[in-house]
């Protein structure tokens, strides 16, 4: 850049530190919006208002769609199996207070012999 063209151009530098600025902020923006901690955390929040009955299943359904979509394009290259779609599994109170309990299947807890019966 020439010294005329500087001169002339040095009112426009205000407008330029501002166009720099905007451009980082939109950067930051997307990379916190699209990072898959954030959208994981969405995911729980989400499960989370569904369970509490505050979304309908169908708007439940479209959102985990959605969220879903965009943490497979947030995701490294890994290929298509990368990441499975799974539904959260809401702890049972009993659950919750002995974390070392396996998860209860009805169906099958009376046909499997317990820890507890081998001893």
């Amino acid at each position: 850049m020439g010294l005329f063209s500087g001169v002339l151009l040095l009112p426009l530098a205000p407008v330029r530190g501002v166009e720099w600025v905007a451009d980082r902020l939109l950067e930051a923006a997307e990379r916190e919006l699209c990072d898959p901690a954030t959208l994981r955390a969405r995911l729980g929040e989400l499960n989370r208002a569904y369970e509490e009955g505050e979304l309908s299943e169908e708007e439940f359904e479209q959102e985990e769609e959605r969220l879903l979509d965009q943490l497979e394009q947030s995701a490294p290259l890994a290929g298509p199996t990368a990441m499975a779609r799974t539904r959260v599994r809401t702890l049972t109170d009993e659950e919750a207070r002995d974390p070392g309990a396996a998860p209860r299947d009805s169906a099958t807890d009376q046909d499997r012999p317990s820890s507890r019966d081998q001893s």
